[in-house]
């Protein structure tokens, strides 16, 4: 017969539950049960019966159970120790809370409920208490102390945290999430954190977890284990208690006398992770693994799919990072309570690597490139909610901003235009102004503090008060920390490119010195130079990895930087021509990095396949045409060819795309003024205040030439060019035409003087006996020297074949300019000299093996400059060109005609072409004959008639107002197409200031006409005449 098994009490239920959730008893456990896991707690038995109360674990007795069982871990030496005790107590809870849900009868299930929360609820409580107070439950022995004085033990809820966030990795190169076996008990974390009340507990165990997050990634590579810490990070900053306590911790923004940038990026809380990149740093604070080694290793015999590879998986991780990055800004951005921590965190950042703007960066005392690219992408990530296409909270964007020194030190950089005395007077007057208009009480607390910070600049003490909105500064924090981030690393880019090319250059150096002479030395010198340049293949794979590669981080800064031009057009009154004739001191006091910046990236972009899909590139049209021949705008004449390096990047031919086309020949301004500014700056290039300027004017105007000859091709373009050549034929284009004649005559002959140079080393490498007994020495530095010409001469020879052709295309329709008196003889001795050159007795000494390595092409040139000459024999409608031809007496004689038509005939040119340059060698040869007679007829002309400068006759006198030396009209407007000072005194001089001397032309044109009239009266053989007189100094020839 069955018995009946006792029902159970409630009592009886709860203490079994409450057993089995905290594992103690108050009754002797049986003998087979294991001590490890319950805890007979005899003492407090004791005292429970003493009170005269059932040994029963109930919701009352529980929390001092739970008490003695933490305090008397000493007594237990083989249980648990606190926190994992409490993990699994509340994990235990949760498993009976779930068993309860079984149980039929409701209101012992209610009141089973309630036990099974509030053990819950205690587990969690004294998890606070524990991690806030380690010691106070501790169980430390002599050997746990020891290793506590030696090590801070990471926060034992940091496993929790990464298992909650979970711990799985898109780490592919080995590193391991280092919570894979550990599980945190489901809501632990929920109800751990949301008790908002016990704040001071929190925010010490929150300390510590933010401690912990930040060592975790320190020195971490973007191939290393980093998403656990981000997520857990991001999970924190999620909670209110973790906002507030991470903004107050006392590393959010690291102080001390010594703190600079890379000591911000590695102190602060957020600094490892910002460092966290793909970018390789400074050996000292290198980080793992190595993303060069391990992706780009050997990559020159690496297949491409595996270069993609690399690239894309770079990608990915990056982009995990930037969301990351962003999402825990934005949050706490989003909380008036900590915003204002944020933009001073960021602001600190900012002002304490401003040197990273500087060409030389210190890595010890900047923070890496890598923590500032990404930065740029995630400040850009900030700024989307106002990059919209219309851009219709730029209003929100204050230029004084900039000024007001209340968070970002921008006063100190270059502007745009003004001075830096001229930025610190606007914004005292400004101030000052602002002062007067506020009440009595305002200024008095301005004075105040002006007392309080006397020793700070006039800049400083000008701090304004207003209240700026959250879009104005993003605005301007974004645009610096592109500047100091993105841009500088994409000019790290730009150098090691330049290195792996000289780098490469020198090995294939090295190695022809080698065929020629072999010495350990060279092979050691082989050996290191291609281990160099391994390392700089990697750094700058690594660097397209992560900038270039990634489409969106680009277009992104196209768009912030869109807006950053319409918003500088909006300063000076939006985009249309003519601009104010007073430049706004908004605008000239803008940063000139701002402009500077997106000429860059737009640079850049350029170069890129399909960066600039989708972008709207009219607005960056617009300003460059508007600012780049504009002095008074933008200073900088650098800058502004800067901006004609974007437009040659656009041309159709060089972007590879048609897109850009509707740019050049569609776009309203740009037909209107881009060759009218072209022509422009080309002529203000000239002098930029550089101690280079006389090299750097070839490069930027190699830019120009190439985008004028494509101009020359659109009709429109084509029309604008003949209307401005007729209105500015005395003005801007006449220095225009006479600094390209210069320019060519300067290249031209450099290059082939520097032909005969090769051309004699040349012959000494070709005699191997003689070659051979050289020093080894001699021999390096003479292969070095060939080398070295011969890259000057492509890149000269290069340049003046642009020059010809733009002289040879533009002579054809427009050939007043060349004609004019100030312009005539200096065209024809430059064409006489070229010829010279190039049919000359000496055209022998300059044939090459390989003419066209050196972009030597004398065909082509000679058919160039004799359509020069025929294009303006063709213009020439008084005949002065003949007698400009021949008076040249140093590159002048009548047989180079003859001797050019005989090799064009065997070239091929065009018969017509080879008649009319015949006959105007025979009009120059006739001109000559009457210039000999007519200075024959002269005779001895007296000194106060002839020019101070070339020592001619004078034909149209005039004073200088300066020096009151008198000149020829014609030689000395000629001198200020490239000069605009007085030669004699240096004082300044413009053709308008010349002051006819009126009574001396009189007594020149009277000597003249009665020397001629003696002439024709007495017969006289000119053959008898002395010594004639030059119209043309060889010396003048090249300036």
């Amino acid at each position: 017969m069955s018995t009946t098994k006792p029902q159970r009490s409630p009592a009886e239920i709860e203490d079994i539950i409450l057993r089995k959730i905290f594992h103690v008893t108050l009754t002797e456990p049986p003998t087979e049960s294991d001590p490890r896991v319950v805890v007979y707690l005899e003492m407090t038995a004791a005292e429970i019966l003493s009170e005269g109360k059932p040994l029963l674990l109930s919701r009352d007795l529980i929390e001092r159970v739970l008490i003695d069982r933490l305090s008397s871990s000493n007594n237990f030496p083989s249980s648990e120790p606190p926190f994992p005790y409490l993990i699994g107590s509340y994990r235990r809870a949760h498993d009976e809370s779930k068993k309860i849900q079984s149980m039929k009868d409701k209101k012992l299930r209610s009141e089973m409920e309630i036990v099974t929360r509030d053990a819950k609820r205690l587990a969690v409580s004294y998890c606070r208490i524990h991690l806030a107070n380690p010691d106070l439950f501790g169980r430390l022995d002599d050997d746990d102390n020891k290793a506590k004085k030696r090590k801070k033990s990471v926060s034992p809820l940091l496993p929790l945290l990464f298992a909650e966030v979970g711990s799985g990795s898109l780490d592919m190169f080995g590193g391991g999430g280092s919570s894979s076996n550990v599980q945190c008990p489901h809501g632990f974390l929920d109800e751990f954190f949301k008790d908002a009340e016990d704040f001071d507990n929190l925010d010490l165990i929150l300390k510590e977890l933010y401690e912990d997050l930040r060592s975790s990634v320190i020195n971490v590579s973007v191939l290393g284990d980093f998403q656990p810490p981000l997520r857990a990070l991001k999970y924190l900053v999620g909670l209110p208690v973790g906002a507030k306590s991470l903004v107050s911790h006392e590393w959010w923004v690291p102080r001390g006398a010594y703190m600079n940038g890379r000591a911000m990026e590695l102190t602060s809380i957020l600094g490892p992770f910002f460092h966290i990149s793909a970018l390789p740093d400074n050996t000292l604070f290198k980080s793992q693994p190595d993303v060069g080694q391990q992706c780009f290793s050997g990559a020159s015999e690496r297949r491409p799919a595996d270069l993609l590879s690399s690239f894309s998986t770079i990608k990915n991780f990056m982009n995990i990072l930037y969301s990351g990055l962003h999402d825990v800004l934005m949050i706490l951005l989003k909380s008036t309570d900590t915003r204002e921590r944020v933009l001073q965190f960021l602001a600190e950042v900012i002002n304490a690597n401003a040197s990273r703007g500087h060409i030389q960066v210190d890595p010890v005392s900047c923070a890496s490139s890598g923590m500032f690219c990404n930065l740029s992408a995630v400040m850009l990530r900030l700024c989307e909610p106002f990059l919209d296409p219309h851009f219709t909270k730029r209003d929100k964007i204050d230029p004084k901003y900039a000024f007001s020194g209340q968070r970002l030190k921008l006063s100190d950089l270059t502007a745009l235009h003004a001075s830096s005395e001229e930025v610190s007077e606007w914004i005292n007057k400004d101030n000052a102004a602002n002062d007067a208009g506020n009440g009595s009480e305002s200024r008095l607390l301005q004075s105040k503090e002006a007392t309080s910070s006397s020793s700070n600049a006039s800049l400083q003490n000008a701090k304004s008060t207003t209240k700026y909105t959250f879009i104005c500064e993003c605005f301007f924090m974004t645009a610096r920390v592109l500047n100091l981030g993105l841009l500088k690393a994409l000019s790290d880019f730009k150098h090691l490119s330049q290195d792996i090319s000289r780098g490469e250059d020198n090995l294939a150096t090295l190695k022809a010195m080698r065929d020629q002479a072999p010495s350990p030395q060279l092979e050691l010198d082989i050996t290191r130079m291609e281990k160099e340049l391994e390392l700089y293949s990697q750094e700058k794979l690594c660097h397209e990895a992560q900038l270039l590669r990634d489409g969106d981080f680009i277009q992104r800064a196209l768009s912030f930087y869109r807006l950053v031009i319409v918003w500088l057009v909006g300063l000076v009154g939006g985009f249309k021509m003519p601009l104010p004739s007073t430049c706004p001191m908004e605008f000239s006091c803008m940063p000139e990095h701002f402009v500077e910046d997106a000429m860059e990236l737009l640079i850049f972009a350029s170069r890129i396949p399909k960066a600039l899909d989708g972008v709207l590139l009219d607005d960056f049209m617009n300003f460059i045409i508007m600012f780049m021949a504009s002095p008074e705008y933008v200073r900088n004449p650098y800058l502004r060819a800067k901006m004609v390096e974007v437009l040659n990047c656009w041309m159709p031919r060089s972007s590879g795309s048609s897109a850009t086309s509707t740019l050049f020949e569609g776009h309203q301004l740009s037909l209107e003024y881009l060759v009218r500014n072209l022509l422009k700056l080309y002529v203000d290039i000239e002098f930029t205040g550089s101690h280079t300027q006389f090299y750097d004017k070839f490069n930027i105007r190699h830019n120009i030439a190439e985008l004028l000859e494509y101009l020359w091709q659109v009709p429109s373009h084509r029309n604008a060019w003949r209307r401005i050549a007729k209105e500015e034929e005395k003005g801007v284009y006449l220095n225009f035409l006479n600094f390209l004649v210069n320019d060519s005559i300067f290249l031209l002959d450099e290059s082939l003087n520097k032909i005969l140079e090769i051309k004699k080393i040349e012959a000494e490498m070709s005699n191997t006996a003689e070659w051979e007994q050289r020093p080894a020495q001699e021999r390096q530095d003479r292969t070095r020297l060939f080398h070295s010409q011969e890259n000057i001469v492509r890149i000269d020879m290069k340049l003046a074949n642009e020059d010809v052709t733009m002289l040879a295309f533009t002579s054809e329709e427009i050939t007043a300019p060349f004609l004019l008196p100030e312009m005539v003889e200096r065209v024809a001795n430059m064409l006489n000299y070229f010829l010279l050159q190039l049919v000359g007795p000496q055209r022998k000494s300059l044939s090459l093996k390989d003419p066209e390595k050196y972009e030597f092409r004398p065909r082509q040139l000679l058919k160039q400059i004799v359509r020069i000459y025929v294009n303006l024999a063709r213009g020439d409608s008084e005949n002065i060109f003949p007698g400009a031809i021949s008076s040249d007496g140093r590159s002048y004689n009548e047989q180079l005609f003859d001797a050019g038509a005989d090799v064009l005939r065997r070239i091929g040119e065009d018969g017509r072409i080879i008649q009319e340059f015949m006959e105007l060698g025979t009009k120059a040869k006739a001109a000559a004959s009457e210039a000999m007679d007519a200075e024959a007829a002269l005779g001895e002309i007296p000194e106060e008639f002839l020019d101070p400068i070339q020592y001619t006759l004078m034909r149209d006198p005039v004073i200088l107002p300066s020096s009151k030396t008198t000149v020829d009209r014609a030689i000395i407007q000629r001198h200020l197409l490239s000069d605009n000072h007085d030669p004699f005194n240096r004082a300044h001089l413009t053709s308008d200031m010349l002051i006819p001397d009126i009574e001396l032309k009189a007594r020149i044109d009277e000597f003249v006409r009665s020397h001629q009239s003696k002439k024709r009266a007495g017969g006289e053989d000119g053959s008898s005449n002395k010594e004639r007189i030059q119209t043309t100094s060889s010396d003048m020839l090249i300036d």
